[in-house]
């Protein structure tokens, strides 16, 4: 690319490349050149563009079209009779005549061109060819007017490249301006040539029309401009209409008939344009209400969703905390359950046990065995046993004694060593059933013993 720009035409074609997505930069130039490196023109005008590529309507073909109403009290209406217009003798017409003589001739010309015109049009709804009503493929049209129209008149601007329907849609959903032109074969119609040729092909007026508004034509020889000039009303071309929301209803606002200047219809487009724009500066407002509420409600719907996520949140960890709580609860409860029955149990062995303790043998018997146990509480406890016993009677008779804990060892005091743990019933093993039925003499017990009972549960 070549260097020969300023450092803000640099920063144009940077910005239209960004904003556009053109990959050449060279594009980017000339694009910004031929409109005088007027940034917001050339990106508007790239964007008209792609509002309607062919492609992207093959499949919407049968798209409805808005109502549009067409009411000349609600228009503001311009022909080439009016200044600044042009007639096809080449010389501009004046203003209306002052004298009576031209006023009245002026009103006759006038009343007679829209009868003639009106009554054109009634012979020729009812006697015309019914061929050119039939609409096949007004895309096709179009595109066909756009193709001859751009081979004639290179310099233009940039045509909505889609149906008239899908134009009025584009047009209300963007709240945009929509101006339609329609014209006749130029090569037979003067006024058409010098207003393509000159008017259109004018720098300031497609700059105009790009900046402010949907531009979409065709030529009433297709089927599509033939419908689309019946349902404007047109009786003379070439013919421009500017369509806009008003009231949420798509309304005809002005109507610019015939030939004029470029500077002529660039003001008769801004006086329409000015009158006007509070509708869609309303309706824009209008939808940005709607959007703002909308948005609100989803806000406060969204919060109202979290909010209420938070409390099922809350409610299943308390309901969580209730169940581990209950769990616990349950735990004690069972922890009760098995000291109690631990209890009942301890009971029930001690009165089974009690009724194998041997009984205590007489003070002068030969094989008597004095045995003096200290309890952990500090009581004393003597007994007498007889040699033959075993540990296991010794055990039994400490466990159903009132003063026993319920889990205890026999121990010696010098030397130390356990003589008998009542855990040791628990086992089933050889040597725990061997050391339970040994004879105190066995385990060396003599005529008088001091035992110690120590708590294992302490």
């Amino acid at each position: 690319m070549d260097d020969g720009l300023t450092n803000e035409q640099t920063e144009k074609v940077l910005q239209l490349q960004d904003l556009t997505g053109i990959e050449d930069m060279s594009i980017c130039r000339d694009v910004l050149i031929r409109h005088q490196w007027d940034l917001e023109v050339a990106v508007q005008e790239q964007m008209n563009i792609r509002e309607g590529r062919p492609s992207s309507y093959v499949g919407s073909r049968e798209v409805r079209a808005p109502t549009v109403i067409n009411d000349r009290f609600l228009q503001q209406v311009f022909s080439a009779h009016m200044p600044g217009g042009r007639t096809s003798r080449g010389s501009n017409s004046g203003p209306m005549p002052r004298s009576i003589t031209g006023i009245i001739g002026y009103i006759i010309n006038m009343v007679f061109q829209y009868c003639y015109s009106t009554i054109s049009s009634i012979l020729g709804a009812f006697f015309g060819g019914n061929e050119e009503r039939i609409v096949t493929d007004p895309l096709g049209d179009v595109m066909s007017f756009i193709q001859s129209y751009n081979e004639r008149y290179p310099q233009h601007p940039v045509f909505y490249q889609g149906t008239y329907a899908q134009a009025l849609n584009d047009a209300k959903q963007e709240l945009r301006f929509l101006l339609v032109y329609l014209h006749k074969d130029p090569t037979k119609n003067p006024d058409v040539d010098s207003f393509c040729s000159q008017t259109l092909a004018n720098r300031s007026v497609i700059d105009f029309i790009n900046r402010n508004t949907l531009f979409w034509g065709c030529d009433v020889s297709s089927p599509e401009g033939y419908r689309v000039s019946h349902s404007i009303n047109a009786r003379t071309y070439p013919i421009m209409v500017l369509i806009a929301l008003r009231a949420n209803r798509m309304v005809i606002m002005g109507r610019f008939e015939g030939d004029c200047t470029a500077d002529e219809l660039v003001n008769r487009m801004q006086t329409v344009i000015n009158a006007n724009d509070v509708w869609l500066s309303q309706a824009r407002a209008d939808r940005l209400e709607r959007n703002l509420t909308q948005t609100l409600r989803q806000q406060q719907d969204e919060a109202y969703l979290q909010s209420l996520r938070a409390d099922e949140e809350k409610e299943r960890q308390r309901e969580l905390e209730r169940q581990r709580e209950r769990e616990v609860e349950e735990a004690l409860e069972r922890e009760k359950q098995k000291v109690e029955e631990r209890k009942q149990e301890i009971v029930r062995l001690k009165m089974e046990l009690a009724q194998q303790v041997p009984s205590e043998p007489p003070a002068d018997a030969v094989d008597a065995i004095s045995v003096v146990f200290k309890l952990p509480n500090g009581a004393r406890i003597e007994r007498r046993f007889q040699q033959s016993n075993s540990l296991l009677d010794l055990s039994n008779y400490l466990f159903c004694h009132p003063s026993t804990p319920d889990e205890f060892e026999i121990t010696t005091n010098f030397p130390k060593r356990v003589l008998y743990s009542k855990s040791y019933e628990t086992d089933n093993d050889a040597a725990t059933l061997s050391l339970a039925n040994k004879t105190l003499v066995e385990v060396g017990l003599t005529n008088r013993e001091v035992l110690f009972v120590n708590d294992l549960e302490a």
